[in-house]
């Protein structure tokens, strides 16, 4: 499975390269698009195994972590959450006035890509999924109501926290109440990280009674 995924992840990161050495980023936007309408359905699929900059980030923190850059600090102004879609805001702004008006295409996907590699030198994979991607605003809005996402089975789950430590996006919380894991569909980006060290098997893709509640990004004290 493992194999399969970064096997999938390297394809669609080809087929983003392809897409933009040739000038047709409207077609990666498309199919963007058509994520978040998939979303609602299955979750956040795009974000965990077609976004180029999920895929570049995880090495990136690899060997950040290796050569000791990384904190595990999140800076104080961004978990207010309005930076993503300011993000957001600006980069479709910078899109458009870009082609309206000067004719010209700016690469905004490539700068974002960019980014997130360079963020993520110094910061966890979630400081720039959960504060500062304005693509994964719009996914955590359409995850939240996903109809199949990963679930805890309550009855297995012992609460050794190894899911906590392999999730991206910090979706999965132990309880302090019960010590079982929870997994926030907001949150998750569907990359079976945590199904792989699950020691008890308590991690399974199926379909949610009700929706998440539990939408708000994880503040840090």
């Amino acid at each position: 499975m493992k194999h399969l995924i970064h096997a999938i992840r390297i394809l669609f990161l080809a087929l983003f390269v392809f897409l933009m050495v040739n000038g047709n980023t409207m077609v990666w936007l498309g199919l963007f698009a058509a994520s978040l309408v998939a979303a609602l359905l299955f979750g956040r699929l795009y974000c965990g195994y077609a976004c180029p900059m999920n895929t570049l980030m995880a090495p990136t923190e690899w060997l950040s972590k290796k050569l000791k850059w990384q904190t595990d600090k999140t800076p104080q102004w961004l978990r207010s959450g309005w930076l993503p879609w300011v993000a957001l805001a600006l980069s479709m702004s910078l899109m458009l006035f870009a082609k309206k008006l000067l004719g010209k295409n700016i690469p905004v996907l490539l700068i974002w890509v960019a980014a997130s590699v360079l963020i993520t030198l110094r910061y966890r994979q979630a400081v720039f999924h959960n504060y500062i991607c304005p693509f994964g605003a719009l996914q955590r809005v359409f995850g939240r109501f996903a109809v199949f996402s990963k679930k805890v089975d309550k009855d297995a789950c012992i609460g050794c926290k190894l899911c906590e430590k392999v999730c991206p996006s910090e979706a999965i919380a132990v309880k302090a109440e019960d010590k079982k894991a929870e997994i926030s569909s907001t949150l998750c980006l569907q990359c079976t990280n945590c199904q792989q060290v699950c020691p008890k098997d308590a991690i399974h893709y199926a379909k949610q009674r009700i929706p998440h509640k539990d939408a708000q990004i994880p503040m840090e004290s």
